[in-house]
């Protein structure tokens, strides 16, 4: 499998999750989109490339269970989410909870806009580790009250790699009237999902992560109801240029000035690329692997892990470090070993993160146990 992406065989790649990894055949798609574009840019901006973004929507849609006409093309899900901080009319007499595992830029993009316009954030604090998803609910849920507008959490965590259980946080908001905006990021192609059954206010995930998509291809999904009220960041020609979109809410965010749109063209060769590749029997064997892993890393490390119960993961596994571990040791991992693996603090202590992709094996595993094993005491 690794001979179908373009990583280099030299190193030893953990780190699928942070920004993904495309595979050749998909990459040339890539390319072959920006050709054409070069070929006539013209009559591919002005006229074509609307066919183009409506066949990849609709493609898109349905692998997500909804349908392509609610989904926006962004580069990346900070970028989406901020579209829709901007549309949100909150003030300072409204609330937003979230838990202390949201990612880090999001994070700022929320206090911005707190110190905008004087809205509270409020971070709740969930147990570690999480044990079973009636109780993560109940914990999370204590931190609603009458001031709650927006609930902002995570599908799947990005420091600690958790799949949280949005589908009962969403049905819980909808039935109080708070809005509920998912980081999915890490979800596309990872673990099944089904946005419609969610009943999500917005959802938003990168599809250049785990569905191997092109570099700055990511969506946003917009309930229809709150189409009316969304307005982009960036104001271009919306109902004056030359979309001939389906409503006035495609043809407001569709066109955001000159730019590369080959990678959202891309998504369907993405797609095609899993099927072509049986991709759930790579999946099942990838979580076989990120399973061991996680019990070796339990045993060589020494901490407790952050789940109880392998429900709690998908293809990657945080784990704490022990307070030995080196301050560098990232560094000393791709100098010494060249292996690329995340390692970053969060709540005070140094997690390291294993992503385990298709191309992955575990003579990968091997040599990252191993090179723990010559730097911790």
């Amino acid at each position: 499998m690794k001979n179908q992406f373009l990583i280099d065989p030299d190193i030893t790649f953990l780190n699928h999750g942070s920004f993904g990894a495309c595979p050749r055949a998909v990459f040339e798609e890539y390319q072959n989109w920006q050709r054409r574009l070069e070929f006539q840019p013209g009559k591919f901006m002005t006229h074509d490339v609307y066919q183009y973004l409506k066949v990849a929507r609709d493609d898109l849609g349905q692998f997500l269970g909804c349908s392509g006409d609610d989904l926006l093309f962004f580069p990346n899900p900070t970028t989406a989410v901020s579209n829709v901080i901007n549309s949100l009319q909150l003030t300072e007499a409204d609330e937003v909870l979230m838990t202390e595992h949201e990612y880090g830029a999001l994070v700022r993009s929320w206090k911005a806009s707190a110190e905008r316009v004087g809205l509270t954030i409020r971070q709740q604090t969930v147990s570690i580790p999480v044990t079973t998803r009636e109780k993560f609910v109940e914990e999370f849920w204590s931190g609603v009250n009458k001031k709650t507008r927006v609930i902002f959490i995570s599908h799947i965590t990005s420091s600690t790699a958790l799949i949280f259980p949005v589908e009962e946080i969403c049905t819980l908001a909808h039935e109080s009237g708070i809005i509920t905006i998912i980081d999915g990021a890490h979800v596309p192609g990872h673990i099944p999902l089904d946005i419609s059954s969610l009943n999500c206010d917005f959802y938003t995930g990168a599809c250049h992560k785990w569905l191997c998509a092109p570099k700055g291809s990511s969506f946003l999904y917009v309930k229809a109801t709150h189409h009316e009220w969304m307005r982009p960041l960036v104001v271009s020609w919306g109902e004056e240029g030359d979309d001939p979109g389906p409503t006035q809410f495609l043809k407001n965010f569709q066109w955001q000035g000159t730019r590369d749109m080959s990678a959202f063209l891309t998504i369907p060769a993405a797609l095609r690329f899993r099927e072509e590749n049986h991709w759930s029997d790579v999946q099942a064997n990838c979580q076989k692997l990120v399973e061991k892993t996680a019990d070796h890393l339990k045993k060589l490390l020494k901490t407790t892990p952050l789940f109880h119960g392998f429900q709690w993961l998908g293809q990657m596994v945080s784990h704490p470090l022990p307070g030995s571990a080196p301050s560098d040791l990232k560094l000393i991992l791709w100098n010494d070993h060249k292996i690329e693996v995340p390692v970053f603090e969060w709540q005070d202590q140094q997690f390291i993160r294993v992503s385990i992709q298709g191309y992955n094996t575990w003579a990968d595993v091997e040599k990252l146990i191993y090179a723990l094993e010559t730097l911790l005491p």
